[in-house]
């Protein structure tokens, strides 16, 4: 009893207390289920949405406080829910399969999701989850079980519970797996010293996993964050080479918190999430790419680059501009009569992100749009 009453301690992320928050009620299969969504004040268009995934033994009410929602939704002009989990014996915790309960999570994940998709007009196309310790658990969950409909996930310190890792997943999802080094309570290695087993997958086999279903080849690109604060921590961010973006955030020496603020860390941990999931995280700090002899300059760019194909066989006839979602929003006919010649496109007018370039021979590389 005392080792189960520690993990439940350990697990949470958001510190329990008093606050009274906007928490709504939604009937699923039978049960009232509760849930905070916080939206900008203003928008234009379908809202992104984010689904943050609390801790074990978390109440929604806290963690709203703790990670401010609000001002997020604001800030990232985005919506932000947060459902709340049910109480399955050892507090509030997520259906991962840890317990023999028959509580459906995926579905009233999902059905909430379709629930505020109209009543917020929410764009279906652009929505994300991430969450902490069993948050994280259940964020690998709805990768793997319904990627078809999630555009990006992010799981904090949390695995993929052996349960699932025999799973196929349904579709490829572009994933950010972050995870402390010194870890004690999910281990990056996937065993808990706090609760004396094994939790799932550690992350090396997580990575094998997705880089498995992402259609990763090759080995990573790894960049060091600046290493400016003395807070005891390294950040290094692992990209791989896939059909479908994934990362990993190893961060050196970093144990069983959320580490928020930039201002007291070298990183946030939200930021490198919203990041990743806007594109702005996928290639930084790159002055100029080249892949398969096709070249863009500058990356990042405030909107204006340039192009070249290096092949003297090849001239460029047709540049395709795809989004990181795959959907095409450009097509600029060339009509080049010599293979070296520069041709300058604009994306000014689309949003910041991560876009793909795509010459009429099938080479593809990627520009960053940052202002």
């Amino acid at each position: 009893m005392k080792k189960t009453l520690t993990i439940c301690i350990l697990l949470t992320i958001c510190w329990m207390g008093n606050l009274s928050a906007q928490v709504r009620h939604f009937t699923w299969q039978g049960v009232e289920r509760e849930y905070i969504v916080r939206t900008p004040a203003e928008h234009d268009g379908p809202l992104p949405v984010l689904f943050f995934l609390h801790g074990l033994s978390v109440l929604i009410s806290p963690c709203d406080q703790e990670f401010n929602f609000s001002q997020m939704a604001e800030d990232f002009g985005w919506a932000i829910v947060v459902p709340q989990a049910r109480n399955l014996g050892m507090g509030t915790m997520w259906n991962v399969g840890m317990t023999n309960s028959d509580v459906d999570d995926a579905g009233f994940l999902l059905a909430l999701l379709d629930s505020l998709t109209v009543q917020y007009q929410l764009d279906p196309d652009s929505v994300f989850f991430t969450g902490f310790s069993m948050g994280g658990f259940m964020t690998h969950r709805m990768a793997i079980e319904h990627g078809d409909r999630i555009t990006a996930c992010a799981p904090v310190s949390g695995l993929i519970y052996t349960a699932q890792a025999s799973l196929t997943p349904v579709a490829p999802v572009r994933m950010l797996h972050v995870h402390g080094t010194n870890d004690n309570v999910v281990g990056y290695d996937g065993y808990s010293s706090a609760f004396g087993m094994n939790l799932g997958l550690g992350v090396d086999a997580i990575l094998d996993y997705w880089q498995n279903a992402n259609g990763c080849t090759g080995e990573p690109s790894i960049d060091t964050l600046p290493d400016l604060k003395n807070d005891g921590l390294r950040f290094i961010r692992y990209t791989y080479n896939c059909g479908t973006d994934l990362q990993h955030l190893k961060v050196v020496g970093g144990t069983h918190r959320w580490y928020h603020s930039a201002n007291q860390y070298d990183v946030g941990y939200m930021d490198i999430i919203h990041d990743f999931f806007t594109g702005r995280g996928i290639t930084p700090g790159v002055a100029e790419r080249e892949t398969g002899h096709l070249r863009v300059w500058p990356s990042p760019t405030s909107g204006v680059f340039n192009v070249q194909f290096a092949d003297h066989n090849s001239p460029i006839t047709e540049i395709r501009i795809y989004d990181v979602y795959g959907k095409l929003v450009d097509v600029v006919e060339t009509r080049c009569a010599a293979s070296l010649q520069t041709v300058q496109i604009d994306l000014s007018c689309y949003p910041d992100g991560v876009y793909f370039v795509q010459a009429g021979n099938g080479a593809v590389t990627k520009v960053v749009v940052a202002r």
